[in-house]
């Protein structure tokens, strides 16, 4: 504890600060963008990472990942209580919530095609056969390796989404609840990506704009995003890479008027010798 006293002084103080700031609605024409302090306290954190600030250092850096496990555990234990109360109201959205994760589809549908015309090649698979959160690392990390081109996209994706998922996933939700004719509930299922934090950032964006329906929308996005965290994993071995790499093979020929470069597959051994791998880089996150 006290060897982590500078880090919880740190933290102590961005929540402070944000919570002073509060909450800012900002009307831009076509709908609201929504900044909770939430979001403020992620630019924070990142901002005192960075020189000349330099406030937090890579001790603190690495103190705070090994710390994240457990703040999430205790928050999703507290969505477990809000799930309980609703858990009638869920089962009969049961079809709803498990047919959502056909979305991710989308990504791969709009994500391999918009990788290959940047210039990506065998990344573009790793890159966009899902939102690339732990599973998906896991996967592809098993499957080609990390060290491999599916495993540069699928890590690049992955750390993008860690450090701007959350600002990203909670300001769209404002603006899509506010310019589109979704409902609530609706962008609530959507936000159980599989990110507990990004599912928090827009599950409190959605709470704040719909306050008499608070309840329902937390509801929703925990149930869903426990949900994506356990078929996902299947819709990505069994769906979504079988998809990409067929998706990628037509579209390479089209651009390059030649055969797309084939994977390399990691044997049995060798994709066992890589879980350890997998598991230092990223964390589990429910």
């Amino acid at each position: 504890m006290l060897k982590k006293l500078k880090l919880h002084i740190i933290v102590i103080a961005l929540v402070i600060i944000s919570e002073l700031i509060g909450i800012h609605k900002i009307n831009v024409g076509f709908g609201t963008i929504v900044i909770l302090p939430m979001l403020f306290a992620l630019i924070f954190g990142i901002l005192i990472t960075v020189k000349p600030i330099n406030i937090a250092k890579k001790n603190e850096i690495n103190q705070a990942g090994s710390l994240i496990g457990i703040t999430l555990m205790l928050l999703m234990a507290k969505y477990g209580t809000i799930i309980g109360p609703h858990i009638t109201t869920i089962i009969k959205s049961s079809p709803a919530l498990i047919l959502q994760e056909f979305g991710n589809i989308g990504t791969v549908i709009i994500g391999v095609p918009v990788a290959i015309w940047l210039g990506l090649k065998r990344e573009s698979i790793g890159a966009a056969h899902s939102i690339a959160r732990e599973p998906n690392v896991a996967i592809i990390g098993e499957k080609f390796g990390l060290d491999s081109p599916e495993g540069d996209g699928v890590l690049g994706v992955y750390l993008v989404g860690t450090v701007f998922g959350t600002i990203f996933v909670g300001l769209m939700a404002g603006i899509l609840a506010t310019a589109t004719p979704l409902h609530p509930y609706a962008l609530a299922m959507a936000s159980g990506v599989g990110s507990a934090s990004m599912m928090t950032a827009s599950v409190s964006t959605l709470a704040e704009l719909y306050p008499d329906m608070s309840a329902n929308i937390k509801a929703f996005g925990s149930a869903s995003n426990l949900l994506s965290a356990l078929d996902g994993v299947y819709m990505s071995i069994f769906i979504a890479l079988p998809l990409s790499e067929s998706l990628f093979r037509k579209i390479y020929k089209y651009k390059y008027k030649e055969e797309a470069p084939k994977p390399v597959y990691l044997t049995e051994k060798e994709a066992e010798d890589k879980k350890t791998e997998v598991e230092k880089i990223t964390e589990v996150e429910m």
